[in-house]
């Protein structure tokens, strides 16, 4: 199939499903073209099947804000007439599920061109609620032809909230479990751990809903039991201020912050621990990379999390804003051996039979088809 996918290509958790996504596809054969305004952070140039268009936006004296949505569209509405597209698949609803209906309608006198939505989470649970956004999220929701939801947990709040009753299709985010895998060695760890203390990771875009402070006052808590050091990867709002209370915590000597990574396929096996705080997450991704690399999280109790992440066997939940339960869990990890052993395999066992790619990508194929097969 000849599939174009837009997202927003930055550090997002939307944006690295979308990208992995296409990979997966191209590996499979299929053709894909990438339509956004910059190239995916993960996507490296002279992938066979893979091609990226830029979509340009034109800066005029006339308008306050330049015309973004109205740019895709033409720029999806191009794409596919000249590759002869099969279908576009947008992920996050706004404003890439209008842009692509915009797309559909501009090519309806020539040809059918289907779009299917992946909703991600902020998309409904921040964004699409706001009043400003809520009526136009709903809109492109029900003009998809298909839509899907990373967890049944988004699934359900989007029917609640939006009142929809139209099929939404869970299928759930992935992981390429020959990238992501575990080093037992854990050879390069020295270059963060020179003393040979175990290493916890945060991976996130450091915005409030991530709660990274909490991931410094864990580690503070956790070196009152047991020493260790904390690698905080990515970049965001919320920086300066982890940065702040590391040093009033008296731990920045002990956290890394290593800014934004674009293979954190090298860095997760290096760690013992993942951390995940989160105040809300529709699937967890990081949580699923690292138990692929056996890994175990800590993460809290909200959202799809739980249907990723089962509590006391292949990581452990706990309430937002619990410092003194996750580091609990954190201390229980880095200081009982056998425990850290079974749930690391546990982990890993998870990621393989439940969320691989070879279980998750044949569910997008399967919808592609029967989407374009529709009247």
């Amino acid at each position: 199939m000849k599939i174009g996918i837009t997202c927003y290509p930055t550090y997002g958790g939307s944006g690295i499903v979308a990208t992995e996504l296409g990979l997966e596809l191209a590996n499979r054969g299929h053709e894909v073209h990438f339509i956004t305004y910059s190239n995916p952070i993960r996507l490296d140039s002279g992938i066979p099947r893979i091609f990226y268009h830029e979509v340009e936006v034109t800066t005029y004296p006339l308008f306050l804000y330049p015309p973004y949505t109205l740019a895709l569209a033409s720029r999806m509405a191009e794409v596919a007439e000249t590759y002869a597209l099969d279908l576009l698949h947008v992920h996050y609803a706004i404003p890439h599920s209008i842009a692509a209906m915009l797309a559909k309608q501009m090519l309806a006198p020539k040809r059918r061109l289907p779009f299917i939505t992946t909703l991600h989470g902020t998309d409904i649970t921040l964004v699409g609620t706001d009043r400003s956004y809520f009526p136009i999220t709903k809109f492109s929701i029900e003009q998809s032809d298909g839509v899907t939801s990373i967890s049944d947990d988004l699934r359900k709040h989007t029917a609640e909230v939006f009142g929809i009753e139209r099929e939404n299709r869970v299928i759930y985010n992935f992981v390429n479990c020959d990238t992501y895998r575990p080093d037992p060695e854990r050879a390069g760890a020295r270059q963060f751990a020179p003393n040979g203390e175990k290493l916890l990771i945060h991976l996130s875009n450091f915005r409030p809903v991530k709660r990274v402070l909490d991931c410094i006052r864990i580690l503070a808590e956790v070196r009152r039991h047991t020493p260790a050091r904390l690698l905080m990867a990515g970049d965001g709002p919320d920086r300066g201020p982890a940065e702040f209370l590391a040093r009033d915590l008296g731990v920045s000597d002990h956290v890394m912050f290593l800014g934004k990574q674009n293979h954190v396929e090298r860095l997760i096996p290096l760690a013992h621990v993942l951390l995940m705080p989160s105040e809300m997450e529709s699937f967890g991704l990081a949580a699923l990379e690292a138990m692929a690399c056996g890994v175990p999280p800590v993460g809290t109790r909200v959202g799809g999390v739980p249907e990723l992440i089962t509590h006391g066997v292949d990581g452990f939940t706990e309430a937002v804003g619990d410092i003194e339960a996750q580091s609990a869990r954190v201390v229980e990890l880095l200081t009982d051996e056998s425990a850290f052993t079974r749930m690391a395999a546990a982990a890993r066992n998870t990621a393989v039979s439940r969320f691989a790619t070879k279980s998750i990508i044949p569910q997008y194929e399967a919808y592609y088809r029967e989407v374009c097969a529709k009247e």
